[in-house]
């Protein structure tokens, strides 16, 4: 079974998020918002896709304060992990932003919030999935 790791430092958003890739897309899924376990995680190769937050608030990286879009650029930037899948979540759907963020961070994907159409959100993350 695919995992999605969820970096999310919203409780509700990481439960409804949780849910709706449990129950409609049949995936496992993880969450946390904490920088060093998802490091861990994506070098393990321990999950298939990563739904990354833009805007964490607290998430700190070797001492220093950084968002969705570092860890995003970190983990493109390592061999290792460059061809993780990651979708950025954001409620910052501003005019240019999708553009703006992808090109910042070379993620792989733009999802806005609110999640509204369910099923979209869930064929969105398994058709990033590394083909069997």
């Amino acid at each position: 079974m695919a995992t999605v790791l969820i970096v999310e430092d919203d409780p509700i958003n990481l439960r409804v998020f949780s849910k709706i890739l449990t129950k409609r897309g049949g995936l496992d899924v993880q969450g946390t918002e904490d920088v060093e376990e998802v490091m861990q995680a994506a070098q393990a190769g321990t999950v298939d896709v990563i739904l990354m937050d833009v805007s964490l608030a607290h998430s700190v990286y070797q001492g220093k304060a950084v968002d969705g879009i570092a860890i995003t650029q970190m983990l493109k930037a390592n061999p290792q992990t460059a061809n993780l899948p990651i979708l950025l979540v954001t409620a910052h759907a501003m005019e240019g932003d999708k553009e703006s963020f992808l090109k910042q961070s070379g993620a792989d994907g733009y999802i806005s919030k609110p999640v509204v159409d369910h099923q979209e959100f869930v064929n969105r993350i398994i058709q990033l999935l590394p083909k069997e």
